[in-house]
């Protein structure tokens, strides 16, 4: 599975393209610090990926902007179990805090991602580029065929701090972001 430029690929390779209608990235990012039972669990989701895969070479790349997560969707929340549902006011500090405070999108816009996967039954090598960091996670995945579609789904978690990111924090820490993150995703891919 996966798609990258720096291959050279065939005119007899088929060229998947990413469905952003039927791919889901959520990623659930936790509350702590002493007064964590003041603040509120997030659920971030990524509705706009862009990428190709190259079935016959298993590889693939994606991207997506920043400025398009969007955050605490209701029904994303229900499914990861969180509640209650923040009011609009905290979630748009929360999109604020995160896009600006965090990210520095204005800066580092987009997310780039390469995977590779070097044997049939290997976990997928993915590169992540994110915050001008590049890391690599090793990710199980479920792939399945039908009808010419190509999904892959998995789970995985990662630090903000392995990308140089610092977690969001106030009042000296009393009320924070986890540095650890929760990520799962389905990632459709058709002709």
């Amino acid at each position: 599975m996966g798609a990258g430029g720096a291959a050279r690929e065939s005119s007899t390779d088929a060229v998947l393209r990413v469905d952003p209608q039927h791919s889901l990235i959520a990623i659930t990012v936790r509350r702590g610090g002493a007064f964590a039972r003041f603040g509120h669990d997030h659920l971030v989701a990524v509705r706009t990926l862009e990428g190709r895969v190259l079935p016959a070479q298993q590889r693939a790349d994606f991207h997506f902007r920043l400025d398009q997560m969007t955050v605490d969707e209701a029904e994303l929340r229900t499914i990861a179990g969180l509640s209650p549902q923040p009011d609009a006011d905290a979630i748009d500090g929360t999109r604020h805090n995160m896009l600006f405070k965090v990210l520095d999108a204005g800066r580092f816009p987009e997310v780039q991602i390469h995977a590779e996967r070097p044997a049939a039954d290997a976990p997928l090598q993915v590169s992540i580029t994110l915050h001008g960091v590049t890391r690599t996670l090793q990710i199980p995945v479920a792939i399945s065929e039908q009808d010419g579609v190509m999904t892959v789904s998995g789970s995985t978690t990662f630090k903000q701090t392995d990308f140089g990111l610092v977690p969001y924090s106030i009042m000296a820490g009393a009320l924070a972001v986890q540095d650890q993150l929760e990520l799962r995703f389905t990632i459709s891919a058709k002709p």
